[in-house]
């Protein structure tokens, strides 16, 4: 009785998946959305090794992302594109946008080996209060399919944030393209 209800824990946290006649199994590993974390800290929490592909770090003009910063629309942003990686598995595209005067010289960081929200806090003393986040789904185009490595038309888990600093300030904007199949978007009542 105490393995099952072990099993039944393991289970809903999504550890493992029990297949009716087969039995029970190690769970694909799967990343929880039910705090505000880096994806370092994330996928170091679910004991996976974690990478980062940078596919681009350029300085750029986007009016757009500018007004989700609540900066004027011709304002340099830092643009930076990763294919995260966990336990060798593609996992997800994230974007981020940032301020290229607030945060000078972030290009040239080594964000294919370390935490943005590690570089932010340490070289720039932000400290990440809180996120406002929209969650829909799309499906991958050709670009997406095959960075994540999936078929073209697959559904995606995508999440887009403004994170505030703990001032209020909006610090960074992020649009992140999940694979749904390994996300899961746990969202608790707490009293």
């Amino acid at each position: 009785m105490t393995a099952r209800h072990a099993l039944a824990g393991l289970e809903r946290e999504g550890m493992v998946v029990r297949r009716r006649g087969a039995g029970t199994f190690i769970a694909p590993p799967k990343i929880h959305f039910n705090k505000l974390m880096s994806y370092t800290e994330q996928m170091s929490g679910r004991g996976l090794n974690v990478a980062s592909k940078v596919l681009s770090l350029t300085v750029v003009k986007e009016h757009e992302v500018a007004a989700r910063l609540a900066l004027p629309g011709d304002s340099p942003l830092v643009k930076v594109e990763r294919l995260r990686l966990g336990g060798g598995e593609p996992f997800a595209i994230e974007t981020c946008y940032l301020s290229a005067t607030v945060f000078p010289n972030l290009t040239r960081s080594r964000l294919d080996r370390v935490s943005l929200f590690s570089v932010l806090e340490q070289n720039y003393g932000l400290e990440i209060g809180h996120a406002d986040e929209e969650v829909d789904v799309t499906t991958a185009d050709a670009h997406s399919a095959r960075l994540l490595d999936i078929a073209h038309g697959t559904p995606l888990l995508r999440i887009r944030q403004e994170i505030y600093s703990t001032t209020g300030k909006v610090a960074i904007y992020v649009l992140g393209l999940y694979r749904s199949d390994r996300h899961t978007l746990l969202i608790r009542r707490f009293r």
